[in-house]
């Protein structure tokens, strides 16, 4: 494996700058899922029947608490990734971990955001609005939680291996990844949460 030394680790060899090309097509298809989950929510979005609407059910202080962990989490990320072009093995690895921790914290508060709202009456059976609701709040909840499991196989690999072209390049990727998790927060936010509560 030739390595290029001119360039960051995780662009150091052909086949690492092939799978971050990759990874960058993979993000596509995330975006025309997330681009539909959104299009179905703004379709239902009145859609209530007899059920609570978005401004019944959505809490500012909750949405403030998400918002805070998931984006600290995307700049913690990101200095993880500039300790690891320092080559700082430990520091990468204790920012990948208080990302995680992060990461941890808004699953946690989107279960107890979910509680709330069955508490309310709104179920994914309850309406159209629901539905969409649920299923969009869902899916990027799972896209955390399975983030959360794969930012902690890559905190063992950088355990166990350390810095090389291979790590930092799975080290990287999965930074993108945390990024494009973030990005759609942001748009949950912006179009689902703050519109709901105008």
């Amino acid at each position: 494996m030739k390595v290029d030394h001119s360039q960051p680790l995780e662009y150091s060899t052909e086949q690492n700058r092939l799978n971050i090309l990759g990874f960058w097509i993979f993000l596509g298809a995330e975006i025309a899922l997330f681009a539909t989950l959104f299009a179905s929510y703004f379709l239902l979005r009145n859609g209530t029947g007899s059920g609570p609407s978005d401004g019944e059910v959505f809490v500012i202080d909750t949405l403030m608490i998400q918002t805070f962990l998931l984006l600290t989490s995307s700049f913690t990320i990101g200095l993880g990734v500039h300790a690891m072009r320092l080559g700082r093995k430990t520091a990468t690895i204790n920012f990948f971990i208080v990302t995680l921790l992060l990461g941890l914290g808004f699953v946690g508060v989107e279960i107890y955001e979910f509680t709330q709202y069955i508490d309310e009456g709104l179920t994914l059976q309850t309406s159209g609005f629901s539905s969409a609701l649920f299923t969009l709040l869902g899916t990027h909840g799972a896209h955390v939680t399975f983030g959360l499991f794969w930012g902690s196989f890559i905190i063992y690999q950088l355990i166990t291996r350390g810095l090389t072209p291979e790590t930092a390049n799975k080290s990287f990727i999965f930074s993108l990844y945390w990024h494009f998790l973030d990005v759609v927060w942001i748009f949950i936010f912006s179009f689902v949460y703050l519109k709901g509560m105008i």
